[in-house]
């Protein structure tokens, strides 16, 4: 067996265009590729390859699939060959598992009650040291929200976890990251005299840890390794204990470190986490826009932060949707967020972070600080850095909104920015209607729903699962393609991508299918709005539904005072004409 994980980074390192064409020779149309189908006998060219979708497509036999999928189809290879053939071409080594995802989680169990042991532990030590309670104390922090972070304190002894592990040279106390060995084969703790912060994953498990230095010392902080259980480029520390204020505020702010985190926790700013020692990744952003609409990244404004804030721009790009917003707020070099709310208090970091810059104009204001714009070769230059990050952003209406005030700041007309970065204008006018609101039955939405998932697999975060059946192909299709995103099984990518994972699965051929009937290229600006009306669809649908069953059981039965007021409100919102706020995706579907 050939893990996930390899199957999604070959995916990523082959262009199917490159693949494809070692075997046919392909002509440019458009934005796709073209030429005779390889798998039946035609004159005018059906076979089109997509290199946004990572998908191929023949509109006269029906033949689709991804890189993988073609190299089987062409060559007659059966899935692993397949793999293996495009890895060698991509000089990749194709590893192989054993173990089943049960014997992995089997594998992952004692490290996940190693680690909770070693949480308890520094936990108590902490109440045995003055030292590292007065620290706290000057800190501004309280007992109350140290319990509440779980903080604690490693001794300052080489091998102070021998008292809790007897078995010291237990592999896997290496393995989890809290023992580090030396060349010598000695052991020693790897966190020694710092003030412990747990990194909780979302169920609540300790999956590493990060340890702050007291008073002076290198490194300041120092964070658990890459382990099993623990990948830096998925997780956030404090999500956990920030999901309802980030569910009650509609925001996240993303700080750089666990004592921020904790300091504005403290001062009652409760929708905070922090990346953990890395770079902002795609999939931070991902799990971040899932949580709530608007996300916030708190830098210094020094250069050191406005690099990370450009990385973080960059991160975002490909995860935006015009319901969705990113923006920056940068404080002066000398504070960071733990200094500043102690300083000004947080009052003002709200004030702050309610109106921060925006993700267009962070941008323009960077790309414009390096060039010239009196002159026309430094508007050329503008147009031509900010042409890839147009092509990136896959929000349809923002991008417009930027392709605009670009072609503002380089002295050109929209049309002509949107001709040179191969950039589609949205349709003039209404997009294609759905069906008509109220009525559609639940298969026809889900139908639809699921044709849009496929298309841009990233809207299924957004996908109200709880109002969705289960028990059609699509319904099922739609909570798997939502589980996979929300367990970090499947990143943001393309239909090729989407058809991988779902190779082999009971969702293969209902997402193929759909997937095979949907190759065109169609505006994604008309695609959002059929998205949006239908999700509204949806939202109204559920809404109708919960009020029928409530008004029945209102004839029959007595209604408890809570269902009383639960009528009550649905009957409101009916009246008002909406659906109300989106329901909050189901973790795991």
């Amino acid at each position: 067996m050939i893990p996930e994980s390899f199957i999604q980074e070959l995916l990523a390192r082959v262009d199917i265009v490159d693949v494809i064409e070692r075997y046919l020779p392909l002509k440019k149309a458009g934005a796709n590729y073209q030429a005779c189908c390889p798998f039946h006998s035609e004159k005018t060219p059906s076979f089109s390859v997509s290199p946004s979708k990572q998908f191929y497509h023949c509109f006269g036999c029906s033949a689709h699939g991804s890189a993988i999928g073609f190299v089987m189809q062409y060559a007659g290879l059966g899935f692993i060959d397949a793999v293996e053939e495009l890895a060698h071409s991509a000089g990749m080594q194709v590893p192989r598992i054993v173990a089943h995802n049960q014997q992995e989680q089997k594998r992952k169990a004692p490290l996940t009650e190693l680690m909770a042991r070693a949480m308890t532990f520094y936990r108590e030590q902490l109440k045995a040291s003055p030292k590292a309670i007065d620290y706290l104390k000057a800190r501004g922090l309280t007992g109350e929200i140290a319990a509440r972070f779980g903080l604690g304190h490693a001794p300052d002894a080489w091998q102070s976890l021998e008292g809790i592990f007897p078995d010291y040279r237990d592999p896997a106390l290496l393995e989890c990251g809290l023992v580090i060995e030396n060349d010598q084969g000695r052991r020693y703790d790897r966190f020694r005299d710092r003030i412990m912060f747990p990194i909780l994953d979302q169920r609540g498990n300790v999956i590493g840890f990060g340890g702050r230095v007291i008073g002076d010392g290198e490194p300041k902080y120092l964070n658990s390794p890459e382990t099993p259980l623990f990948e830096k480029g998925r997780e956030l520390y404090g999500l956990p204990q920030a999901r309802q204020a980030i569910r009650d505020s509609d925001t996240v702010i993303v700080v750089e470190g666990y004592m921020d985190v904790v300091a504005l926790a403290q001062h009652g700013i409760g929708n905070a986490v922090a990346t953990l020692g890395t770079a902002t990744t795609p999939n931070h952003l991902h799990k971040l826009l899932r949580q709530a609409a608007k996300v916030v990244f708190c830098f210094d404004g020094d250069r050191a932060g406005r690099k990370a804030a450009w990385r973080a721009l960059e991160a975002s790009l490909e995860q935006l949707a015009d319901d969705k917003m990113v923006g920056f707020l940068f404080l002066p070099p000398e504070h960071d967020p733990d200094s500043f709310v102690r300083a000004e208090g947080a009052e003002k970091f709200r004030q702050l972070a309610a109106h921060p810059t925006t993700l267009t104009e962070f941008l323009l204001r960077e790309l414009a600080s390096h060039v010239d714009l009196a002159t026309a070769e430094g508007r050329a230059h503008l147009v031509h850095e900010a042409k890839p990050m147009l092509q990136r952003l896959a929000a349809p209406i923002l991008r417009v909104q930027l392709t605009k005030a670009l072609a503002e700041a380089a002295a050109l007309t929209q049309a002509e920015v949107e001709a040179e970065c191969g950039i589609k204008p949205l349709a003039r006018g209404r997009p294609p209607p759905p069906k008509p609101r109220g009525r559609a039955a639940p298969r026809q939405l889900e139908h639809q729903l699921l044709e849009l998932v496929i298309r841009r697999p990233e809207r299924a975060a957004r996908l109200p699962l709880q109002q969705m059946a289960a028990d059609t192909p699509e319904g099922l299709a739609l909570h798997a393609i939502a589980a996979a995103f929300e367990h970090g099984e499947l990143p943001a990518g393309g239909v090729g991508l989407l058809l991988e994972h779902f190779r082999g699965s009971p969702q293969e051929a209902v997402i193929g299918a759909l997937a095979a009937a949907l190759a065109e290229d169609i505006d994604e600006g008309a695609l959002e709005a059929v998205f949006n009306d239908a999700l509204d669809r949806l939202r109204q649908s559920g809404l109708a539904q919960e009020i029928a069953a409530l008004s029945a059981q209102a004839r029959t039965a007595a209604l408890s005072p809570d269902e009383r007021d639960r009528l009550k409100a649905l009957l409101t919102r009916k009246a008002q004409g909406g659906g109300g706020r989106p329901a909050e995706p189901s973790k795991g579907g």
